[in-house]
């Protein structure tokens, strides 16, 4: 299936405009919409100011949420990084590719049950999003984190480094070192922006795809000592879940994206620009408090799955508006194939566009549910690997030492629309919701090719 993907794009790519009805909604001249992709790292619903939280103070990406469509139940499509990151360049769900824990991951040998362990980067025979771009004569750069490779190095033109995976120019960066703790920048987050603002400028006169992966909020938690304790004579900074560190990384974090924003602005691409802003799974309990949810990265609790997603096209999606749907990852990959007219086999991504929600042609999205995998032990948390399933309001958890081994339940249900701090099972409550969303979810697994735990 991969290699016939692969395959399609080649053969249609130079077919691309005439394989679409019509020009995209919005093309100028011919020419697709530029692409800004926004990545966060362990960033949380929570520590954007737009959805609520006013210690963060985020104004750029507050600025960015009020002229987009804000997705409130956006998911990541794992807990844990690499999977997401996955989901996002390919359409593809973490358990298709049998990459559903970070890179390389580690084994829990005095653990229970066994991993089927995962990808050491992403199958080159794997279609991205940069690679089918190409066939509309989008130039992609990559600035910041990868980490779909086998080695956190970098060397250009390696296999399963970026050049392999379609992207034209690239800028990696680490999260820092031991002796780069508590200096300015230590995230990289300004030599990032710099490197996108460059990029920006120099092919603006042509479609672009220019993909911003920061580090911030990832540990090590550090920024520069006087911003720091700035924020932390800031009133809130002693409360619960309101980190003084983790607030001056996302300031300089989002000072950044103003400048992205700016740049397009004053290049006047603005309305040429698709703008994505997202991060690839929920932050770190400890570091941050999960309010309004429950649990944090890499669990399959809400804290660590949702994630905020804002989307803006100026000129075709109407600004300022939420939606409710679920959505997750994956779905991003087909929604900008489709924004930009590029030639795509909706079969073969488990992701679909967003299209009809952005444009305002639909409220809902035609499917009725949405999945994860997560067959992982990990040191964060409360190290339960397990699967989960949403169903409109409703959301299935099977814990995979319950149902394998007996010990503790074999399945959580609840209302994430009503309880979205996940206080009330109803898996007692509801018996046959219960089942019929169990057997649905391993239905998809065996559809996908999903790889099992097993007893040790």
């Amino acid at each position: 299936m991969r290699a016939v993907l692969r395959a399609l794009v080649l053969v249609l790519g130079v077919k691309a405009a005439a394989a679409t009805p019509g020009p995209p909604a919005g093309e100028v001249a011919g020419r697709p919409p530029n692409i800004v992709l926004i990545l966060a790292d362990d960033l949380g619903w929570n520590q954007v100011g737009y959805h609520g939280f006013p210690f963060f103070a985020t104004p750029h990406l507050d600025r960015l949420a009020r002229e987009s469509v804000r997705f409130r139940h956006a998911y990541s499509a794992a807990p844990i990084c690499s999977p997401s990151r996955a989901a996002i360049l390919t359409g593809r769900a973490p358990a298709r590719l049998q990459l559903t824990d970070y890179i390389p991951g580690r084994l829990f040998p005095d653990q229970p049950l066994v991993s089927p362990g995962t990808q050491r980067g992403l199958p080159l025979e794997e279609t991205t999003l940069a690679e089918m771009l190409r066939t509309r004569g989008y130039r992609s750069g990559i600035f910041g984190k990868w980490h779909l490779a086998d080695s956190y190095d970098y060397a250009p033109g390696r296999p399963l480094d970026p050049e392999s995976q379609g992207f034209d120019e690239v800028f990696h960066t680490n999260k820092p070192k031991e002796d780069q703790l508590g200096t300015p920048d230590a995230h990289n987050a300004d030599a990032i922006t710099e490197r996108a603002v460059d990029f920006v400028r120099r092919h603006r006169g042509r479609p672009f795809f220019c993909y911003i992966a920061h580090h911030v909020a990832h540990r090590p938690l550090t920024e520069d000592p006087a911003v720091v304790e700035r924020w932390r004579r800031r009133p809130g900074a002693g409360e619960p879940g309101n980190s003084p560190v983790i607030a001056a990384m996302i300031e300089r974090m989002d000072r950044g994206i103003g400048r992205i924003l700016d740049v397009l602005r004053e290049l006047d691409l603005e309305r040429g620009t698709i703008v994505v802003f997202t991060s690839d799974n929920g932050n770190i309990v400890g570091d941050q408090g999960p309010t309004p949810f429950r649990g944090g990265k890499a669990m399959l609790w809400e804290g660590g799955l949702r994630v905020p997603l804002a989307i803006r096209w100026p000129g075709r999606i109407a600004p300022d508006r939420d939606s409710d749907e679920p959505v997750i990852s994956h779905d991003l990959c087909p929604t900008l194939l489709e924004l930009t007219g590029t030639t795509y086999a909706p079969r073969l991504h488990d992701g679909v566009s967003l299209g009809p929600i952005l444009l305002g042609t639909a409220a809902a999205l035609p499917r009725e549910a949405i999945f994860w995998h997560y067959p992982h032990y990990h040191e964060l948390g409360d190290r339960r690997p397990g699967a989960a399933i949403r169903m409109g309001r409703y959301k299935l958890i099977e814990w995979y030492e319950g149902t394998l081994l007996g010990r503790g339940p074999a399945t959580s249900l609840f209302d994430v629309v009503a309880d979205p701090g996940e206080t009330r099972d109803l898996a007692a409550e509801m018996p046959g919701r219960n089942e019929a969303m169990l057997a649905r979810l391993r239905a998809w697994r065996a559809r996908v090719g999903a790889i099992e735990m097993r007893v040790r």
